[in-house]
C-alpha cells in the first residue's frame, strides 16, 4: 500500500488501522472514466441515474487516482497516504467553495446582507419570475430556494426528489418526477441544477470568473494550488458587463466538469476554516457556515452536520463535512482540532473508518 506516515514516532496505531482500512475499501468505480465497469465495479459518477436525456456527461473528466487521504492535527500533518498531492475531481465538495466564495463576496461588501433576493443585485439571469423574485442568497447557501428554471439547457426539474445518503429524510417519489414547488425557503432538496444557478449569480456578483477569485484569495495564500482547475460544462458560457465571455462553473461533476484538486489542498481550506478564517474570510461567515438549517438540522451552508452524532456516527457532535460523490469526505472536526480528508473510499466503510480516525485522534500516542 501507498502509505507515507508524518511523524513517525508518534503515529497512534488506532490510526494506522484506520487508514489501512481506508485503503483496503476504494471506491468501486473504475479509475478510468470511459472504462467499463469490471465485475463487482459500479458504474463511474452520478449522471447514470438521471433519467434520459439528462443522463450524460455536459462537461470534461479525467481518470482518478487511488484511494488517498491526509489527516492533520493542531495544524500539522499526522499522516498522508495514496497519492495526497493529485489533483482529483472532487465532485460536491465544490458545492462548499460556493459557499466560501460568497463570504468572500460579503468581505468585499458585494453581498451585504445575504438575505436580500437576488435578483436585486444580479437581474436577468433568471430571477425574474413570481415564483423566483422572493428568493435570497442564503436559501440558495441552504438548499431551500425552491428556484424553478433551467440553468444552461439543465431543468431543476431533473434533480427533483433527489435522494441523496445524508439526507435521514425518506424518500418522497421518483428522481426527476413531478414536484410541487413550495414557497422560496420552506423545503429543503438537494438539487444541483439550483446550486448551478447559485455559481452563475456570483459569477455575475464578482464580474470575475470564479475559479480566478478562489485560487486568488483562498488557495494560493493557502500555499496551493498546484494543478487546481475548476471547470465548466462545455456550453456554459455567459457574458458580463465589460462584453467578456466566461464560463460558468457547477458546484460539483454531477454532469461532468467541477473541480480538480489535491488531498493536501483540500485540507489546506479545512485547516483555514478550522481556524476561523484565518485573515482570509469573516469568522462571523464561518460561525454561519455551521449553523443548522432550521428545516433540515442536518445541514448548514452547503456543508453536512452532525446533530447528536448520529449522522456520522464516531465523530464528534461539533464535526461538519465537504462530501462529494465517489467516496469525497472533508471532516473538520473542531472538539479534536482535527482535519482529515479522504478520497475515493467506498462509503459503506466510512462509520468503521472515521471511528477509528477519531478514536486514534482521541487516544495517547
Amino acid at each position: 500500500m501507498l502509505f507515507n506516515r508524518v511523524m513517525t514516532d508518534t503515529l497512534n496505531p488506532l490510526l494506522t488501522e484506520a487508514i489501512a482500512m481506508a485503503q483496503s475499501n476504494e471506491t468501486l468505480w473504475p479509475r478510468d472514466p470511459a472504462a467499463e465497469p469490471a465485475p463487482g465495479q459500479a458504474p463511474w459518477g452520478v449522471h447514470q441515474e438521471d433519467p434520459p436525456p439528462w443522463n450524460r456527461l455536459r462537461g470534461p473528466v479525467h481518470a482518478r487516482g487511488p484511494q488517498s487521504g491526509v489527516i492533520w492535527q493542531h495544524g500539522r500533518e499526522l499522516a498522508a497516504w495514496g497519492e495526497p498531492d493529485r489533483a482529483d475531481l472532487t465532485f460536491s465538495v465544490a458545492k462548499t467553495y460556493l459557499a466560501l466564495l460568497a463570504g468572500v463576496a460579503q468581505r468585499d461588501g458585494l453581498l451585504p446582507d445575504e438575505h436580500e433576493p437576488v435578483a436585486t443585485r444580479v437581474p436577468g439571469i433568471g430571477f425574474e419570475s413570481e415564483h423566483n423574485r422572493p428568493i435570497t442568497w442564503a436559501q440558495l447557501l441552504t438548499q431551500t430556494s425552491e428556484w424553478e428554471g433551467s440553468c444552461f439547457g439543465l431543468p431543476d426539474t431533473v434533480d427533483r426528489w433527489r435522494k441523496v445518503a445524508n439526507d435521514p429524510r425518506p424518500a418522497g417519489g421518483p428522481k426527476g418526477g413531478e414536484r410541487p414547488l413550495q414557497p422560496p425557503g420552506s423545503y429543503w432538496e438537494y438539487n444541483d441544477v439550483r446550486i448551478n444557478q447559485l455559481a452563475l449569480a456570483l459569477l455575475h456578483l464578482f464580474q470575475r470568473p470564479l475559479p480566478e477569485v478562489f485560487l486568488e484569495r483562498l488557495l494560493r495564500p493557502l500555499g496551493g494550488g498546484a494543478d487546481f482547475a475548476w471547470r465548466g460544462y462545455d456550453d456554459a458560457w455567459t457574458s458580463l458587463r465589460d462584453g467578456r465571455r466566461v464560463q460558468s462553473v457547477p458546484g460539483g461533476t454531477h454532469w461532468g466538469a467541477g473541480v480538480s484538486i489535491s488531498a493536501r489542498d483540500q485540507a489546506r481550506i479545512a485547516q483555514m476554516l478550522l481556524e476561523g478564517g484565518r485573515e482570509l474570510l469573516p469568522r462571523d461567515w464561518i460561525n454561519r457556515l455551521v449553523q443548522p438549517c432550521p428545516i433540515a438540522p442536518f445541514y448548514g451552508r452547503l456543508v453536512w452536520l452532525n446533530p447528536f452524532g448520529m449522522a456520522f456516527p464516531g465523530a464528534s457532535e461539533s464535526s461538519w463535512f465537504m462530501l462529494g460523490a465517489g467516496g469525497h469526505t472533508v471532516w473538520i472536526d473542531p472538539e479534536r482540532d482535527a482535519v482529515t480528508v479522504l478520497r475515493w473510499m467506498d462509503n459503506a466503510a466510512a462509520p468503521k473508518v472515521m471511528r477509528g480516525i477519531s478514536e486514534g485522534l482521541r487516544a495517547p500516542r
